[in-house]
């Protein structure tokens, strides 16, 4: 009788713990269904012509529907009608920025005449942006050897037409902080500048990180019908706070994502949260991804090249930190540093603006 008693109260135990357990599964699984992620749009590639098929095989295979190429080139290297072509290999998929041709800086109507250009580039080749790479602020030079500085009123009248175009203006300004200071076994990002050692800008006549980004605010405040995306998380991953006084001061100004996962994502996995959600409507993805024949770019690179197996991977790392909610776990880009980040789990009306809408938004408005 004592048996039977027993096992009869095993069963009832069992009983509960088989319902409570379905219970809050099926409750579970009302409160927050699988977030079903959208064809994306990676508002932030670099793109070779000659890797037409490779691009779409990558596009394909991680679910992106359309790539933004900041590598479009300008009028004066041909590299504009590369472009061209390979937008027109996978329309509706690939869409340009043009670069500015900094060979004729010293020219006095350099800006005039590039405006002129870029207008031909929107509306004939039908470009969407202007790509502002690093080497405005130190690389291009004067012939005197001056560097050009980002805010130099020279530049006033692309930063206009720009806006009367009405494209965006992508700005990479400066580069890591760790990139400033001295190149060896202290520094953090040692292992990657020993694969670029040009990337280092310690010592000689570089600007410092405030000083390149002090410029390009003066620019994005004197030019407030122009809209700016402070490329790499605004160029100042290691500093959201400045990201965000930027964010909420100037209206016409946004950030991407690119490249940048692995240093805010070192940043408190709530603060970053609360900061992807009140900027929602001001935050593109993209991944710095460059694809070329032979090569392949995962937000930096290292000694070995990357495949694309390797390239899910790099996406999914992406997906990881913003959809889930896990803890140390790896970023996207190893050599950018040895540590692990934590995900922020973001809504899905959230993602959905990052992944796609806000580029739909601010990018593709004019697309042809």
């Amino acid at each position: 009788m004592c048996n039977i008693r027993i096992k009869a109260l095993v069963v009832l135990v069992l009983g509960c713990a088989i319902f409570m357990g379905c219970k809050e599964k099926v409750e579970a699984e009302k409160a927050s269904p699988p977030y079903k992620r959208p064809m994306l749009i990676d508002a932030h590639t670099h793109l070779q012509y000659f890797a037409v098929e490779r691009i779409k095989r990558i596009m394909d295979d991680n679910r992106i529907e359309v790539m933004i190429n900041m590598s479009g080139g300008n009028h004066g290297d041909g590299g504009i009608v590369w472009a061209f072509e390979m937008q027109n290999a996978l329309p509706g998929r690939i869409y340009n920025c043009y670069d500015p041709d900094w060979e004729r800086i010293d020219e006095p109507d350099f800006a005039e005449v590039e405006a002129i250009r870029l207008e031909d580039a929107v509306k004939r080749f039908g470009f969407v942006c202007l790509k502002i790479s690093k080497a405005l602020g130190l690389y291009v030079r004067y012939k005197s050897g001056v560097l050009v500085e980002i805010d130099d009123p020279k530049l006033d009248p692309l930063w206009e037409a720009a806006g009367r175009l009405e494209i965006p203006v992508y700005q990479h300004a400066g580069d890591p902080k760790a990139f400033f200071l001295p190149p060896d076994e202290k520094n953090e990002r040692f292992k990657e500048l020993s694969v670029h050692p040009y990337w280092s800008f310690y010592g000689g006549d570089w600007p410092s990180w405030d000083a390149l980004l002090d410029a390009f605010e003066r620019v994005v405040a004197r030019h407030p019908e122009t809209i700016f995306i402070g490329v790499h998380f605004g160029n100042a991953a290691e500093e959201p706070e400045r990201v965000a006084r930027m964010l909420d001061k100037y209206p016409n100004y946004f950030i991407d994502i690119a490249a940048r996962v692995p240093e805010f994502g070192r940043h408190d996995a709530k603060k970053m949260h609360d900061f992807f959600v009140k900027y929602q409507d001001r935050i593109l993805f993209g991944t710095d991804i460059g694809i070329s024949k032979r090569h392949l770019v995962l937000g930096s690179s290292g000694e070995e090249n990357p495949t694309e197996e390797d390239a899910k991977k790099f996406y999914q790392a992406h997906f990881r930190y913003f959809e889930t909610n896990d803890r140390q776990i790896d970023h996207p880009t190893p050599i950018q540093g040895d540590w692990k980040i934590d995900a922020i789990g973001l809504p899905p009306e959230v993602l959905d603006k990052i992944y796609r809408k806000n580029a739909e938004r601010i990018v593709l408005k004019r697309k042809p």
